[in-house]
């Protein structure tokens, strides 16, 4: 008999931008291991070349830095490339972490830059954020608030975006606080059982189209926005709210657990599982769920705290470690307690909010099998950030490492392979 499922896909298009353009002049930094993993106290040397129209580049000046990534930099010089290529010693580091070459060539008024991101034992990365006592009792306590309030899903039909095969419409759901939670639902005319996706976006403040492709190929789709308004007004309404209202949104209310902006954000997402569960069209129980940056973040969060979830697919997540700044090294995106965010930030209770919120104390709570894809080189979402997060994953867990020189991006390939992934998992779980 065929098993009911549920797909909970938390992906953010936004979010997983395509690789950057290629520009004249190319800056390759490469260390001397294939896989750019050492053992602590190893060294690691790195080679620079710098090419314009494909030919190394004779006689430009390039200025680099090394240093543990996102921290001062422990080794720095502007030199004169004469071939086009420099050998450089990287030096090691003594406890696990990345180190991090970054290389800047200037041409004709242009700066081109280039890095690599060396890892020291990467699986040894512990966390520093702290765990509270009543992780547990405050979630489970925030779900049964939840719990509480009437879904009172309100759906309006948008008729110029609905298809032959697809029905298509504006959703709000009822969330804590009076707040609701907005978002794009399309839904196959054809009568019967389907598989549902539910995409979470990525950090920022947007419209949204909703997944009309993919519901004609036979799921239920939601895609939502997080900030508790519409998702189909015009484009300038939610510029002057990220410039305005939701400005630095990441930091609002951090001096209180129970005010904090991702309270509403992290249980919005569990009303929309609810939701999606209690629709008469879709098909199940086996639930999945993915995402990119915040929504790779959001991705986890949902899979910690939702047992309804059978399966995880992030890509490079926020929200992780972010108190590694405090540590001496790298914290995760927002990056709360770096640059001109510590001064304000680094407060007692600030601290203690973020542990009831970092996806480092979800992920200690995600036992489903999941699979998991970064680079080395993402400077926006740390990878000493993520590796907190994912060594502390009890359930059956996969990195793929194939993407090493990726930043804050995927390349197609990259995005095929985990797509594929999940499928396989959810045709499985079908039969």
């Amino acid at each position: 008999m065929k098993r009911l499922f549920i797909v909970l896909y938390l992906f953010c298009i936004a979010d997983l931008v395509a690789q950057p353009a290629e520009r004249l002049v190319k800056v390759i930094v490469t260390p001397n291991h294939d896989d750019w993993v050492y053992k602590t106290g190893e060294p690691v040397k790195f080679n620079i070349s710098v090419y314009r129209s494909n030919v190394l580049l004779k006689g430009a000046k390039l200025r680099y830095e090394i240093g543990p990534e996102k921290m001062e930099p422990t080794k720095k010089e502007t030199v004169t490339l004469r071939d086009g290529t420099l050998a450089l010693d990287g030096g090691t580091m003594k406890t696990a972490g990345f180190l991090r070459c970054i290389a800047t060539v200037e041409l004709d008024g242009k700066e081109y830059r280039g890095l690599t991101t060396a890892g020291f034992e990467p699986q040894a990365i512990k966390p520093t954020v702290a765990n509270p006592a009543d992780f547990q009792a405050f979630w489970d306590k925030a779900k049964t608030d939840l719990a509480a309030i009437p879904i009172d899903a309100r759906m309006t039909l948008l008729p110029d975006r609905c298809t032959e095969l697809t029905n298509v419409y504006e959703l709000s759901l009822q969330n804590i606080n009076n707040s609701r939670f907005y978002g794009i639902l399309c839904v196959p005319k054809k009568e019967g059982k389907y598989p549902a996706i539910l995409r979470v976006p990525g950090a920022g403040v947007r419209p949204y189209n909703g997944m009309i492709a993919e519901a004609e190929k036979g799921f239920i789709t939601l895609e939502v926005g997080i900030h508790g308004v519409p998702v189909t007004m015009n484009q300038i309404v939610y510029d002057n709210l990220s410039r305005g209202a939701l400005s630095g949104y990441q930091a609002a209310n951090l001096d209180d657990r129970d005010r904090y902006y991702y309270k509403r954000v992290y249980l919005g997402c569990v009303r929309a599982v609810d939701f999606l569960a209690g629709m008469p069209q879709y098909d199940g129980q086996n639930l999945a769920v993915t995402g990119g940056s915040q929504g790779g973040a959001l991705s986890i969060v949902t899979a910690g705290l939702d047992s309804r979830i059978k399966w995880l697919a992030a890509y490079y997540p926020a929200l992780s470690d972010v108190t590694g700044y405090l540590n001496g090294r790298a914290g995760g995106w927002p990056h709360l307690f770096a640059g001109n965010e510590l001064a304000y930030n680094n407060k007692p209770d600030r601290i203690k909010t973020t542990g009831y919120y970092d996806v480092v104390n979800f992920a200690r709570l995600v036992k489903v099998p999941g699979r998991y894809s970064w680079g080395f080189n993402d400077e926006t979402c740390p990878p000493t950030s993520m590796y907190a997060a994912y060594n502390v994953i009890p359930g059956p867990k996969e990195l793929d490492t194939n993407f090493l020189d990726t930043g804050h991006w995927t390349y197609p390939e990259q995005t095929e392979k985990m797509t594929s992934w999940l499928l396989a998992q959810l045709k499985g779980g079908s039969k």
